[in-house]
């Protein structure tokens, strides 16, 4: 063999290996990148479950200058004369905080094996709620159109004093980790009203929701 094809070997050796230690530090890159992702965010991601016995008393106001209290893991489902006012209090066990973005009524109690409702036809918030990371908020809704579906569901629920389920959809800081939570508000002694959290769903896409009821 002459100089010339041991060179030419030597060569193309030569560029094999830096093919192959290229291709391995690309996909050490990837792979870091990746796991730097996830850790990322997992440091945003929140988590949303109903207050506990304890937590602080919470007074929230709506639009209509209507006023309500929430304490511990209690909740609010009220007739009033031109609207249905809901509310629970809520904790972020997550990292991240949480932006409530939408919700979805169903007057009855669903079970865990019944998937949540159309993310598309989540009722978009009025104004935006935020639970901090590691702290208590709220949520609250209003049902104000007596012809809406769920509406006389709602009414005849609080007077023959029946749980109803409440499923809330909310993301991290940047929008993402979309997240649905169902809740359910069942009776409680007296006139109370309590709320527990059933499930989480994660959502592997961003959907888009519909429009303000």
């Amino acid at each position: 063999m002459n100089a010339e094809a041991i060179a030419s070997l030597t060569t193309a050796a030569g560029t094999l290996v830096l093919a192959i230690a290229t291709f391995s530090a690309t996909r050490s890159a990837n792979r870091a990148s990746r796991i730097a992702e996830r850790s990322l965010l997992a440091t945003l991601r929140p988590v949303l479950m109903n207050t506990q016995l304890g937590d602080p008393r919470q007074k929230i106001g709506f639009a209509d200058q209507h006023w309500v209290h929430i304490e511990g893991p209690g909740a609010v489902i009220e007739q009033g004369g031109d609207a249905i006012y809901l509310a629970v209090g809520l904790r972020n066990f997550g990292s991240g905080i949480a932006i409530i973005q939408a919700w979805y009524p169903v007057a009855d109690r669903l079970l865990g094996d019944t998937p949540h409702g159309p993310v598309e036809q989540f009722r978009p918030q009025t104004r935006s709620l935020y639970v901090p990371p590691g702290g208590i908020g709220f949520w609250q809704g209003a049902l104000r159109d007596p012809s809406d579906p769920v509406y006389d569901g709602f009414a005849q629920a609080i007077k023959d004093r029946e749980p109803v389920t409440i499923e809330l959809l909310y993301s991290d800081m940047n929008g993402g980790q979309q997240t649905v939570t169902r809740m359910h508000i069942h009776p409680a002694q007296a006139d109370h009203w309590l709320v527990s959290v059933s499930q989480h769903w994660t959502l592997s896409n961003h959907t888009p929701i519909g429009r303000p009821s």
